[in-house]
């Protein structure tokens, strides 16, 4: 249980270290961003493992009008037992019309990401970055331990469950900013909760409620633990190299 747990922590403070969307920050502090909408394979390489499945994040805002503003999406996701992933990613245009989808691939073998652009068959490829001792990310995660130990947050071990068709063991985490921290007149509670599956070494689902920003709920589904496809993590024929900044050519595909 004390395994599970710690998994279910280091996943959200990886889904955390991903840095806020849009600029907002949660919990009242660098590295706490309430609103994640990223990966939620974000992290070490995990080989041994392989399955498909399908993310969904739904942010929910009210406004103080009574008002409220939905948006929702959703992500394909592919792993095989070598730790390669793929990520599948389609949203809707202005006004819900049109789509588009973007596709990521992880390749920890090859040590690349690549970029593929199915509207126009081009492809980018960059180096995988390299994790060294002390920098940004070793930095991030002092920052998480520093604010996991205030005094301010609070932690609970929710147990294990069934949830999206697989075991997962939960925690909540629930940060108070005092009130006049901010310039609040009352205090104010964010709660995360993470429930992990020790088995895929991934969160099946990731609840964020933060008064000021609203409610995102990131949940995986559809779970197949098989190995995927090999060539989803190539690139197809037909693609070109496309100049991307901070992107460089990568091999045309064969």
């Amino acid at each position: 249980m004390k395994k599970a747990v710690a998994i279910a922590l280091m996943a959200g403070g990886a889904l955390l270290a991903q840095g806020p969307r849009g600029g907002r920050m949660g919990f009242g502090g660098p590295g706490f961003e309430t609103m994640g909408g990223r990966s939620l394979l974000y992290g070490a390489t995990v080989t041994g493992a392989p399955f498909s499945a399908v993310q969904t994040t739904v942010r929910q805002e009210t406004l103080a009008d009574g008002n409220s503003i939905q948006r929702q999406e959703q992500t394909k996701v592919y792993r095989d037992g070598q730790g390669r992933v793929r990520e599948e990613m389609t949203w809707s245009g202005a006004n819900g019309q049109g789509s588009r989808t973007m596709v990521t691939i992880s390749d920890p073998v090859a040590q690349t990401v690549r970029r593929l652009n199915p509207q126009n068959k081009t492809y980018s490829e960059m180096a995988m970055p390299q994790q060294q001792a002390g920098g940004p990310g070793a930095r991030m995660a002092g920052r998480l331990r520093s604010a996991e130990n205030s005094a301010n947050v609070v932690k609970e071990d929710l147990g294990t469950q069934t949830m999206n068709g697989v075991a997962a063991t939960g925690t909540r985490v629930t940060r108070t900013i005092p009130a006049g921290a901010i310039g609040n007149e009352q205090a104010i509670q964010i709660v995360r909760e993470t429930w992990v599956s020790p088995d895929l070494q991934i969160p099946v689902m990731v609840k964020v409620t933060d008064p000021r920003f609203g409610t995102e709920t990131t949940q995986v589904t559809n779970i197949t633990r098989a190995e995927p496809d090999a060539a989803l993590f190539q690139t197809p024929a037909g693609y070109t190299a496309a100049r991307v900044h901070g992107m460089r050519r990568g091999p045309q595909a064969q």
